[in-house]
């Protein structure tokens, strides 16, 4: 599933995209009120700023122990944080900081609200 491109040079592609009529006239107020030169300008800035507020996490591949030193060392270092956070600032599997918090509360090392 693809999206449909053309060559424009060397420098970029045409994508094309179907909009409601209702999208198009509120991308084409926006260009008459001055906040984009034309409506590719609006829809090559919704790009990028959609590209950039998508942050793909590749998970590390480390043995159960050593997840399990880092998270400890995790939580000591930032005191409270999210599972969610840990996961992606340690790059590790979600599901697998869960387990790790789990058996730390179970052997006494960490305390969960």
């Amino acid at each position: 599933m693809g999206a449909d491109v053309g060559v424009v040079s060397g420098i970029g592609k045409v994508v094309g995209a179907k909009l409601t009529q209702n999208e198009i006239a509120q991308i084409n107020k926006l260009v008459e009120a001055g906040f984009y030169l034309n409506p590719s300008d609006f829809i090559r800035d919704a790009v990028r700023e959609k590209l950039a507020a998508i942050k793909v996490i590749e998970y590390r591949d480390v043995d159960y122990q050593t997840a399990k030193k880092e998270v400890a060392g995790y939580f000591q270092m930032k005191g409270e944080a999210y599972a969610s956070d840990a996961s992606t600032d340690l790059q590790l599997d979600y599901g697998l900081i869960c387990k790790i918090m789990d058996d730390l509360e179970k052997e006494g090392k960490m305390e969960t609200t």
